[in-house]
């Protein structure tokens, strides 16, 4: 199905169509590696198309001690035999994936007794996390999309009304978008990121919110057009207050993407300032310390590289940041290891904010 959509991972063959049913002992994206290799020391057969690649790629590899013979009759029965466990596992996936996309198409049960819908709530969430394992294969994560796997995820699951299929689906959706441009422009076009970043500001439930997180992650990091819908959305200001939270999952990761946004891109510094970014991660740097803190000290500090309007905004006396740096490298040097990272972005922002030349100067 997906011959070109996964960065040229599947081998130019056309695989047969699938005619059998769901096999839930099909492999999964690895090559397989039960039983034992045949008495002539061959490994055993890979189970799908990726699998059979990387035997390639390691045969390959591998320089021969003499010059290369005619093939033996032995040897050719077992890469017949390994082809075919390639092709065979792919098809399987395949219909796993097809398996799983009819449980989660099915309407939910009218007039359902609480046993019967806890019944059916536990097969879809089964589904999803299926279809989770087998979307790490990049080829199966195209085909689910193929499949219109993602139109039934951002159409209907996202907005579900159990969190247990809000945070599977929202997972799903990074498995598949993670690295993939094709699949994270049809997802942003399907509007998923607006319901993501709705799920990420306002969801009760926290593992909701990490996993909308991740989503969001996938779409936007090296991803021009998803970056441009997040400055749109005010994604940014969702960020921030995900920072300002009580789940220290989420204030992690929340913070770690600033600041990878930031690296990658410092066009959008001037924006941030004007939103009072400077300002609010200060404050968060004086809330009770945290291994929190190194990120969005990594944050502050990627704010002002190379932008004096961020020192300018971190000299404000009003905010007290050379007095707070000063006194947590003090902390900090009294600590193990662990804290070595912080110790240093504390150094770099004294260093660059408050060791540097005058405004005036810098702006010259």
């Amino acid at each position: 199905m997906a011959d070109q959509r996964s960065g040229g991972n599947r081998l130019p063959l056309a695989l047969p169509s699938a005619s059998q049913g769901c096999s839930t002992g099909a492999g999964g994206s690895s090559a397989g590696t039960s039983g034992s290799p045949p008495a002539s020391g061959n490994p055993p057969p890979p189970r799908n198309l990726q699998g059979l690649l990387q035997m390639a790629i390691t045969a390959g590899s591998q320089e021969p001690d003499s010059p290369p013979e005619p093939m033996s009759e032995e040897r050719r029965q077992w890469l017949q035999e390994a082809m075919s466990a390639a092709f065979r596992g792919q098809r399987e996936e395949v219909e796993q994936m097809k398996s799983c996309l009819r449980v989660l198409s099915q309407p939910t049960p009218p007039a359902a007794g609480e046993a019967d819908l806890a019944a059916d709530q536990q097969e879809r969430e089964g589904a999803l996390e299926l279809l989770a394992d087998l979307c790490e294969n990049m080829d199966n994560a195209a085909d689910f999309c193929q499949l219109s796997g993602m139109h039934l995820l951002v159409g209907r699951y996202l907005e579900a009304g159990t969190a247990g299929l809000r945070w599977r689906a929202a997972q799903l959706i990074g498995t598949c978008s993670q690295n993939v441009a094709a699949i994270q422009e049809q997802v942003l076009g399907l509007g998923a990121l607006r319901k993501l970043l709705r799920l990420l500001d306002r969801d009760a439930c926290d593992t909701v919110r990490v996993k909308a997180l991740f989503a969001i992650s996938c779409l936007v990091r090296e991803q021009e057009a998803g970056l441009l819908q997040f400055l749109r959305l005010d994604g940014f200001s969702v960020l921030m207050r995900a920072m300002q939270q009580q789940v220290q999952k989420l204030k992690v990761k929340s913070a770690f993407l600033l600041q990878n946004l930031l690296v990658g891109h410092p066009e959008h510094k001037g924006t941030l300032c004007s939103m009072g970014m400077v300002q609010q991660l200060v404050a968060l740097i004086r809330t009770e310390h945290s291994p929190f803190h190194e990120h969005v000290l990594g944050a502050l500090c990627s704010l002002v590289t190379d932008f004096p309007q961020g020192v300018r905004e971190c000299r404000e006396p009003q905010l007290g940041l050379e007095e707070l740096l000063r006194h947590r490298c003090q902390l900090l040097q009294q600590q193990h290891e662990e804290y070595q990272e912080e110790l240093e972005f504390c150094e770099k922002l004294l260093q660059t904010c408050f060791s540097t030349p005058t405004d005036d100067s810098m702006d010259r």
